[in-house]
């Protein structure tokens, strides 16, 4: 099997060609590529399809096997990739995901995509949209206890799961232990993605994400465009958002007029190879 690994922002996948690689067992797969001792090493696993209504279909997979709506990182690189490997000439292109139909702009320099604007849609916040389990129209700054602690959660879905929680000095936080108590709480049916947040001013924010089914990461695009709108919601920031995460920057905007949210940020591969594992 041919693959690609790409990366946003640290944010890593293995990509395979679905026109021409065919994949019995991708949820198997995606367990044994993404270990980073026994495998190549990524948060997961992406395929490239062929789609009945979009240009591409991006077919995505979590590092422990379980399949994924959507990841805004992730589906920067597919752009890269079919215009980079010459499946498409257009720099302008619409993917199928879990989480719906994406349009994306695509930057090239010299022949090769450098950045990518990916238009990510709107943002959802009815509560059982999301998941969450709670009461209102919405779940912003919403109570929630963690392990006898209560913290104040606002919940966006961008195609998949996220929480906002809202604290200081997040670099010290013990992300490998609050992680997965948000991820598996009772209140999120189908787990959750978390993302850890510290304001630095009124365009700016600092995040930390602990991703379920990948534990924490150097980025997540969805989570970086959940934060910028709870940030707004939350009346901590402006409509545009540089959104700080290990891995780089991201630039989000949420045109509240079309109740849309635009991400901005790079993509790149790392290399080429052979799984004959």
């Amino acid at each position: 099997m041919k693959f690609t690994k790409m990366q946003g922002l640290g944010n890593d996948y293995v990509y395979v060609n679905g026109f021409e690689e065919k994949i019995e067992n991708p949820s198997k797969l995606a367990v044994k590529v993404s270990d980073r001792h026994f495998g190549i090493g990524s948060d997961g696993l992406i395929l490239i399809n062929p789609s009945k209504t979009a240009d591409f279909e991006m077919e995505m997979y979590n590092a422990d096997g379980s399949r994924g709506e959507m990841c805004g990182n992730g589906i920067r690189c597919v752009a890269k990739y079919v215009y980079d490997y010459g499946l498409t000439d257009k720099t302008q292109i619409s993917i199928e995901t879990l989480g719906g139909i994406k349009y994306l702009e695509l930057t090239v320099e010299e022949g090769k995509v450098v950045q990518v604007q990916v238009d990510m849609g709107k943002p959802e916040l009815r509560p059982g949209k999301i998941p969450v389990i709670a009461e209102g129209d919405t779940v912003i700054d919403a109570p929630i206890e963690v392990e006898g602690k209560i913290y104040k959660m606002t919940g966006v879905s961008m195609g998949n799961p996220h929480i906002v929680i809202y604290m200081d000095d997040i670099d010290n936080l013990e992300i490998e232990k609050i992680g997965p108590k948000f991820e598996n709480h009772k209140r999120f049916p189908n787990r959750i993605n978390t993302e850890f947040v510290e304001v630095l001013d009124r365009n700016t924010v600092k995040m930390r994400v602990w991703e379920r089914g990948s534990g924490e990461t150097l980025a997540c695009g969805t989570g970086a465009c959940a934060v910028a709108v709870s940030c707004i919601l939350n009346g901590l920031t402006e409509d545009e958002v540089t959104v700080r995460l290990l891995g780089g920057d991201l630039f989000i905007k949420w045109d509240r007029e079309k109740n849309t949210v635009y991400m901005t940020g790079p993509a790149e591969t790392v290399f080429d190879g052979e799984w004959k594992n």
